[in-house]
């Protein structure tokens, strides 16, 4: 019986109100597993009651407070799911309240209280596997970030919940206390260390004296003109990426388009876009899907030699959740004279065709489809220029959500990047493991690149964007492709 787990009300100072609610929703429980569960509320209008009842143990609740050492104890629990309600950029390293060390604690997962806010909180829990069987370990900077989320557990039915409230004192301070963290953190900001940058201030992990803010867009001007962060730039995906193969442009071409974006091998860029709910039906989707075309335009910088690209975590939208102020004043980029390194510096981070052969024939490798089911199995090709319909033989599938212009499995309810280790545990399912050189790839690039930038953050050592995609190999009749389920 679920009531037995009602240890957050064991410690509780409940009037006979209270108690009269908890036994009403213990009842509710029982009652939920019965066929007439449904008539039976409506006859007795138990329904509000229950809200009620729910809403008087999260406001007068009491949980169980652990010490660090009663948490060390829980880690290797299978049972207990020890929840991180910091920031998404708290819990991938980087260190928001002068911890001695940035990151969270081993096997934590990330639920921000920010996410509360959303109507479909319960099933962001859910999809983490973090269910009410479970005992709930909630810990975070400060007592009201850890309440609030308690509060949102209780309400949806979890009882078995303890807090823990010395991370930055005991745990991040004791090097003999387990944490982990994104190995690239410092490539993926959050929007205060953007606003510190362009405000003139030293945001941390930054020592540089030149940099360039891009707002990504795909033959959409207007995006950039409506509003964007202050001093951006705006940056076509075209000018970086050839309409006709929609592959990265010459090495002549790249140089010419940085130079003129006024950034160097040296320039500090930060990359974001703006997320506009992209629809298949419309002649240029892309247009709508800025943020995904930034993260494409990170992948050919770094590609091309830019040594420090970085992306805005969540892009346009986590700006404006922020709360900071946008602007419609166009700010004209200052070209410069000289890239300063040879183009590409990083070859080894694009794939072609021919080596995306030899990657689908060794046991070394492993070439990567970043597309939708319907697309995988022949359904759709995902494009409307794209006439051909299937997959490439021998490729594994990194199922990037619903079509070709989101990224659902890789994305937060925010667009923020989705925790590595959720990333990781997917792709171990169907063999995608760092030991091995992974080329991922989707139509044209743009899905292909976010999913290496995912395992290039990482920290995963030999990862490229095979960059002709489906588009290429499909286009040569020479090429085999397969359609419908995978035997």
């Amino acid at each position: 019986m679920i009531g037995s787990k009602l240890s957050i009300c064991g410690s509780t100072k409940k009037t006979s109100k209270g108690i009269i609610y908890e036994q009403l929703l213990k009842s509710f429980f029982i009652l939920e597993k019965n066929d007439f569960f449904d008539s039976f509320c409506k006859e007795f209008q138990l329904i509000q009651s229950i809200k009620k009842a729910k809403q008087i143990m999260s406001e007068n609740l009491m949980v169980n407070q652990l010490s660090t050492n009663q948490l060390l104890e829980f880690l290797e629990n299978e049972n207990v799911k020890i929840i991180d309600a910091r920031s998404v950029n708290a819990y991938n390293g980087w260190k928001l309240q002068s911890e001695k060390r940035g990151g969270h604690i081993k096997g934590a997962k990330s639920l921000p209280v920010k996410w509360t806010q959303y109507i479909d909180w319960i099933e962001i829990v859910r999809s983490k596997k973090i269910f009410p069987e479970h005992k709930i370990v909630v810990y975070g900077y400060s007592e009201i970030e850890i309440d609030s989320l308690v509060k949102m557990f209780v309400r949806a039915g979890y009882f078995d919940i303890s807090s823990y409230s010395n991370f930055v004192e005991e745990w991040a301070s004791d090097e003999n206390l387990p944490m982990e963290k994104l190995e690239r953190y410092r490539q993926l900001i959050s929007p205060d260390w953007l606003k510190k940058l362009i405000s003139g201030e030293k945001p941390q992990e930054y020592s540089n004296n030149k940099f360039v803010v891009c707002h990504s867009h795909y033959r959409n001007t207007d995006d950039y003109i409506m509003d964007h962060i202050p001093g951006s730039i705006a940056l076509d995906t075209n000018d970086l990426e050839s309409p006709e193969t929609w592959n990265r442009r010459s090495p002549e071409e790249l140089k010419a388009t940085l130079e003129k974006h006024g950034i160097t091998a040296d320039t500090t860029v930060i990359l974001y876009g703006r997320f506009s709910f992209p629809k298949n039906d419309d002649p240029f989707p892309g247009s709508s899907a800025g943020h995904l075309g930034a993260i494409r335009c990170a992948f050919i910088m770094m590609y091309a030699g830019v040594k420090d690209v970085r992306v805005l975590n969540g892009g346009m939208q986590s700006w404006k959740d922020a709360g900071f102020e946008v602007s419609s004043e166009v700010t004209l980029p200052e070209p410069v004279d000289n890239f300063g390194a040879m183009i590409p510096a990083k070859p080894e981070l694009a794939v072609d065709v021919q080596e995306a052969k030899e990657i689908i024939n060794s046991d070394k490798a492993e070439l990567v489809s970043v597309r939708s089911w319907p697309e995988w199995i022949g359904e759709v090709s995902g494009y409307n220029y794209i006439k051909k319909k299937g997959r490439i033989p021998g490729a594994v599938f990194g199922n990037c959500g619903t079509d070709a212009y989101h990224m659902e499995n890789y994305r937060n309810v925010d667009h923020t990047i989705k925790e590595a280790g959720e990333v990781a545990k997917t792709w171990a399912e169907v063999g995608i493991t760092p030991n091995k050189h992974l080329a991922f790839y989707c139509g044209t690039g743009w899905r292909g690149s976010e999913a290496f930038f995912n395992a290039w953050l990482m920290g995963w050592p030999r990862v490229s964007v095979f960059d002709g995609g489906w588009f290429e190999w499909s286009n040569d009749p020479k090429n085999k492709y397969e359609t419908g389920n995978p035997k």
